[in-house]
């Protein structure tokens, strides 16, 4: 990235931009039409708002966190009559109250595939199912985090806009919004009549066919891609899909590790009904504002570990195992939690504990 100049209206350009679009065909698991966004992944967020509704549409939200929050804001900032559909934090969603929600007027369903805010993850296969009951409602995944973390079969399940995020699972820094859009979708746009300009859909469709983007990319997030993309193809022995599913394995096996060692101690997982694999939330033990094990954590071992967010704040940590990291990452960061623990709390903590509870998790795993 560091290294990287090229203007991107020169053929080099053009020829890494069709690489990484046809790359993430491959990583995503779609046949749909994939765009890259110069944004963080609220951009296509917002672009799969005012792109698929106009004013007055009715749109449900499932919303179980910040992060469906998000969703509720946009679709209200573009004119929406929105309909919640709620999950406790740390929860998900009854399907039964789902399926309440939906009637034929409902135009879209946002939801996110894992609720970072929260720990949680979400059963997008059977939303999924009960959204394509309807032929006439478009379904949108926030999978910012789930994507190479948790597995998503995007074609078959009937998802009509998917979005990543560049500092994820692909590892490279923030700038970049990635995802795929049905036809079903790219119909959609155009009837809608909600305004558009940098976020105009198809105008990056139309620019992306000719391997050019409408506006100026950032070119060297462009390189970063394609080179993470390679990695995850190297975890594959040379396939693209097979290195994903690697990735997705690597997750699932450090988030259960992680809950493991958590549990060891004495914690509580926050989100345990519906654990995600991109990230483990742990309730702070009572009387202990979870700001000070994360300051501990900083101080002590350089380790950033995750605060909640907004009223959550104090009340849960949030430990990430997503993209560069492993087994030793994990016990690592589990023998550290058993110092902070036992700093914070004032209580003796059997060390070793949790890091034991984790490499029995990972033979398990291993089967």
């Amino acid at each position: 990235m560091a290294s990287y100049g090229m203007h991107h209206r020169t053929a080099d350009f053009r020829a890494l931009f069709t690489r990484v679009l046809a790359d993430l065909k491959e990583f995503m698991g779609t046949r749909n039409d994939v765009l890259v966004l110069t944004s963080s992944g609220t951009g296509l967020m917002e672009a799969a708002i005012s792109n698929l509704t106009s004013p007055g549409d009715r749109v449900v939200v499932l919303t179980a966190g910040k992060f469906g929050e998000r969703w509720v804001s946009l679709a209200k900032a573009f004119g929406c009559t929105v309909e919640t559909g709620t999950a406790p934090y740390g929860q998900t969603f009854a399907l039964e109250a789902v399926r309440a929600k939906l009637t034929p007027e409902t135009r879209c369903v946002y939801v996110q595939a894992t609720e970072s805010s929260t720990g949680a993850r979400h059963d997008i296969e059977s939303i999924a199912k009960a959204v394509r009951a309807l032929p006439e409602t478009l379904l949108i995944v926030d999978a910012i985090t789930g994507l190479g973390t948790t597995r998503l079969d995007v074609d078959a399940w009937g998802i009509d806009v998917i979005v990543g995020g560049s500092q994820k699972a692909l590892m490279i820094p923030p700038g970049l919004a990635y995802g795929a859009v049905s036809e079903r979708a790219w119909q959609r746009m155009e009837t809608t009549k909600s305004p558009r300009y940098y976020f105009d859909l198809r105008k990056e469709r139309k620019a992306a066919a000719k391997a050019e983007t409408s506006y100026t990319p950032a070119t060297s997030l462009f390189a970063g891609l394609g080179a993470a993309l390679d990695y995850v193809r190297q975890m594959g022995d040379g396939n693209l899909a097979a290195g994903r599913d690697a990735l997705i394995a690597n997750a699932e096996m450090c988030a259960a590790m992680t809950r493991a060692g958590v549990q060891a101690l004495g914690l509580k997982l926050f989100a345990e009904s519906a654990p995600a694999a991109a990230l483990t939330a742990v309730a702070a033990p009572a009387g202990v504002d979870s700001t000070a094990i994360c300051k501990r954590f900083r101080d002590q071992f350089g380790a950033v570990v995750a605060n909640g967010q907004a009223e959550m704040k104090g009340q849960i940590f949030r430990i990430a195992h997503i993209g560069y990291y492993d087994y030793l990452d994990t016990v690592g960061v589990l023998a550290a939690l058993e110092h902070v623990m036992a700093e914070t709390i004032g209580k003796k903590v059997e060390y070793g504990s949790a890091v034991r509870a984790a490499q029995e998790a990972y033979e398990k795993a291993k089967g």
